[in-house]
């Protein structure tokens, strides 16, 4: 009997195992591991883009400004972006870029643009800041995007300048130029010079990456060091060149050049006079 109870409660056992085991190996099996390893994955990076944000901005706009940005957006911006800003072949949709992103274009007057080209280039500011204020409030009313950054945030004196030249030599001066002098790009694009770029407008090109720039959010580089990008930036604006003419801050590049015809210059100089001994 107990040969028989033991054999019993093996067989169970195996196919209580063998049947695990099916289920396991089920064709649907790894997408719901997959499946459920995205969503906990978002739902991480979501709290993390939220609590950054929350810590970054914020402005709050009311219902009037939204109405009235609604109608400066008709009279001076729907011929191009379109009405209710959905785009069209002149120029993309704006709904969700965010009230950070219209604060940064109308406010260095990149846009309204002046003329067609390969990209926007900064202006005398065509607004007034409580027009733009009301632009982004409309804009940022049609879908979720960055916000205007908090000036806590945006207090250069407060960044670590030090730390801050390290994340910009890693991040931007490939294109920026490591004395954030600008440079030039493909196609008649090009990196601008950052040099006095307002605390807010710098945060808010990092965070919309307008033009040809790449998009740092609050995941990428976190609001602190955001800021200490911005004290590394207004640490040098405020130095201007101690070691003499910068020559553009282009390097080797036109130090070399002003070298190679300063001296051709001297030695054709050199050579004219000892021309002029002799004769």
């Amino acid at each position: 009997m107990k040969n028989s109870s033991s054999s019993g409660t093996t067989k169970g056992r195996n196919h209580s195992v063998k049947a695990l085991s099916q289920r396991r190996r089920h064709p649907l099996a790894a997408f719901a591991l997959l499946l459920m390893a995205l969503l906990v994955t978002g739902g991480l990076y979501a709290a993390a883009s939220t609590a950054n944000e929350a810590q970054a901005q914020t402005t709050t706009f009311t219902a009037n400004d939204v109405e009235e940005g609604g109608k400066l957006f008709s009279a001076n911006c729907a011929s191009c972006h379109g009405m209710g800003a959905t785009g069209s072949d002149a120029a993309p949709s704006l709904v969700g870029v965010g009230a950070a992103s219209v604060d940064f274009q109308v406010g260095t007057g990149r846009m309204p643009m002046q003329m067609d080209g390969p990209q926007a280039q900064a202006k005398p500011v065509q607004f007034t800041e409580e027009q733009i204020s009301q632009l982004a409030a409309y804009v940022s009313s049609l879908g979720a995007g960055p916000s205007i950054p908090s000036e806590e945030i945006t207090d250069a004196s407060e960044g670590d300048p030090s730390k801050g030249g390290e994340l910009f030599r890693v991040n931007c001066a490939m294109c920026h130029n490591a004395a954030a002098a600008g440079g030039a790009l493909t196609r008649g694009k090009f990196a601008p010079s950052i040099d006095g770029t307002s605390e807010k407008h710098i945060y808010e090109a990092m965070v919309t990456g307008p033009q040809n720039m790449p998009v740092f959010n609050d995941a990428n580089i976190a609001p602190e060091d955001k800021q200490d990008i911005i004290a590394f930036l207004k640490t040098i604006e405020e130095q201007g060149s101690p070691g003499g003419a910068d020559l553009g801050s282009l390097g080797p590049v036109s130090e070399g050049l002003f070298i190679w015809v300063a001296g051709l210059g001297v030695i054709i100089a050199f050579t004219v006079w000892l021309t002029s001994r002799s004769s």
